[in-house]
């Protein structure tokens, strides 16, 4: 009798890892990063208010003619809605935190919930990157608070796709595809290119 109960015990299905602890890394990883570009994004929007006041105001940031918080900072770029960009990153970050901390902590946000914030996210991510190549192309002077931003932003963007594409929420298609692709880490290598790429421009053009 105790053996049959003991074979039972073995042949029953072990329970599932809960979606929480199975992206443990990746709301890690998110918490940091935007924790990250939180500081960054209260540090421009400081920034910000003191040019608004003193345009010639001159910041830590400002090296040289090329690496200047500044230079950035008074161009039209810098306030494409009317009101400075940082502005939308302390709200950004500050609702990443609050997902991440609430991801860690055991919630299952509903699907719908978990398209929105990709959606939301992948427009933050084409413009940061937009505002990148201005920066570089156009303004002719980089910020290193922007700069910090844009890596937070790419490694924040990457681990929420990673975790949409693991829980199914862009389709079981997609999820089928691509995930045999991020077991072996290929959105960790996508964003460790962009980053290496960024940085290969800045040195090459800035330094």
């Amino acid at each position: 009798m105790t053996g049959s109960v003991t074979d039972r015990e073995i042949d029953q299905p072990q329970p599932q890892p809960q979606p929480q602890e199975k992206h443990r890394g990746a709301f890690l990883e998110m918490l940091i990063s935007s924790a990250i570009g939180l500081v960054a994004s209260l540090v421009l929007s400081i920034e910000a208010v003191t040019l608004a006041a003193n345009p010639d105001a001159v910041f830590s940031c400002d090296i040289s003619a090329k690496i200047s918080c500044g230079a950035v900072g008074v161009s039209w770029q810098s306030e494409v809605l009317g009101f400075p960009n940082a502005f939308l990153g302390l709200i950004a970050e500050a609702v990443v935190i609050t997902v991440a901390v609430a991801a860690l902590g055991g919630v299952k946000f509903p699907r719908w919930y978990m398209l929105v914030a990709q959606g939301v996210y992948a427009i933050g991510f084409v413009f940061a990157y937009w505002l990148f190549w201005q920066s570089f192309s156009v303004i002719g002077a980089l910020c290193p608070w922007c700069l910090l931003i844009t890596v937070t932003t790419t490694l924040v963007f990457f681990s929420l796709t990673r975790v949409n594409i693991l829980d199914g929420n862009f389709g079981p298609g997609i999820q089928r595809k691509l995930t045999p692709a991020l077991r072996v880490g290929a959105d960790v290598g996508i964003s460790i290119i962009l980053i290496a790429i960024i940085a290969a421009m800045v040195i090459f053009e800035y330094i």
